[in-house]
């Protein structure tokens, strides 16, 4: 299926279901509303499941898209575009950070290489799904054209479709690209109307001369784009994104078609799912935000799509971290929803 037909499919998440996840939770051996945002995650993910009571989610993988990007000619990061391709060959060794956390939660880790500039024909366990080897300069020119953005994303939902049709049944987005917090803050104050100077970060820890840059090279994007007149989310994405965000909305359009729950890591997933709500709203219901990014800019696209973080950690790594550390959380809401007795059943008193 395409992802535009799928857009046209997802639907509310399912209020009747919510409304018995919170009917139990009152009936269940504690005090009202004594589990906190607990009961709202269990809630949720009860609106997502196409049945009642949910299954606790048991198979997580991490999907990791890469990605390099042209922006780095502005000269906005001293990090050289050469890490990204590393860094995807420590991923698929086990010795980075997302491996680690992943392994304790049992979670399997897939790399998606849609847009590196090296070369990762040889790596082993590879997705190879390049589009192209990295975008543009979004400051000075398109990222990529509007058919190249298409199929990013078209490669997003085709990942997450096969990884659901292997017994997945919870995704949870990272990313790889050095320079990649700045399309992800040109999109996120783009589309959530906000200044850039509070939407940008300083990515992996740039000092103020790189940050003037930074926050020259997205306003110069956002000046280019509106003398495009890009009006379509798609068009925008195409202007001023990168591929592995465009790869995430992707991935979160089609699970949500499908009814399987989705968890954001940092800032530039963030975006993706900016962006993914742009092309259908209805994907917030089935968003959990894993953690909140030292990012501004994370802050900002939370608000915008209206979704409350499950965890704050202070991280701005990226790779899936955030959203792995979460995923304990948001299983122990849904096991405490469907296996804690009932006043009733346990010959509790309730006051």
């Amino acid at each position: 299926m395409n992802f535009k037909e799928a857009i046209g499919l997802i639907g509310p998440a399912s209020r009747a279901n919510y409304d018995k996840a919170m009917e139990r939770q009152a009936i269940l051996t504690k005090p009202a509303g004594a589990l906190g945002f607990l009961e709202d995650i269990a809630g949720k993910y009860s609106a997502i499941s196409p049945e009642f009571p949910p299954r606790v989610p048991v198979q997580p993988v991490v999907c990791i898209f890469a990605s390099d990007h042209g922006v780095l000619e502005e000269g906005i990061t001293p990090w050289p575009q050469e890490v990204t391709t590393q860094m995807v060959a420590n991923f698929l060794e086990g010795g980075a950070a997302i491996n680690a956390i992943a392994k304790q939660i049992g979670a399997r880790v897939s790399v998606v290489d849609i847009g590196v500039a090296g070369d990762t024909s040889g790596f082993a366990g590879i997705l190879s799904r390049k589009v192209r080897a990295g975008t543009d300069n979004l400051a000075r020119r398109p990222a990529m054209t509007v058919a190249e953005a298409e199929e990013a994303v078209q490669v997003g939902f085709d990942v997450a479709n096969d990884l659901i049709d292997q017994g997945c049944d919870i995704l949870l987005i990272g990313d790889m690209g050095i320079g990649n917090t700045t399309p992800s803050a040109a999109l996120i104050s783009w589309f959530a109307k906000s200044d850039v100077e509070e939407t940008t970060g300083r990515g992996t820890g740039i000092g103020d001369d790189h940050m003037v840059v930074k926050i020259k090279a997205i306003k110069s994007a956002h000046s280019r784009l509106q003398d495009e007149a890009a009006s379509s989310p798609l068009e925008v994405l195409a202007s001023i994104g990168g591929l592995e965000i465009a790869g995430m909305a992707g991935l979160i359009l089609a699970a949500s078609a499908r009814r399987i729950p989705v968890v954001l890591d940092g800032v530039i997933a963030d975006a993706a799912a900016v962006v993914s709500y742009e092309l259908s709203e209805h994907v917030k219901d089935y968003i959990f935000a894993g953690h909140l990014s030292q990012e501004p800019g994370a802050r900002k696209a939370l608000d915008y799509i209206g979704l409350k973080p499950v965890l704050l950690l202070d991280l701005r790594l990226g790779e899936g971290t955030g959203a792995c550390l979460s995923v304990p959380i948001i299983q122990s809401a849904v096991r405490t929803l469907v296996e804690m007795a009932t006043f009733d059943s346990a010959s509790v008193s309730k006051a």
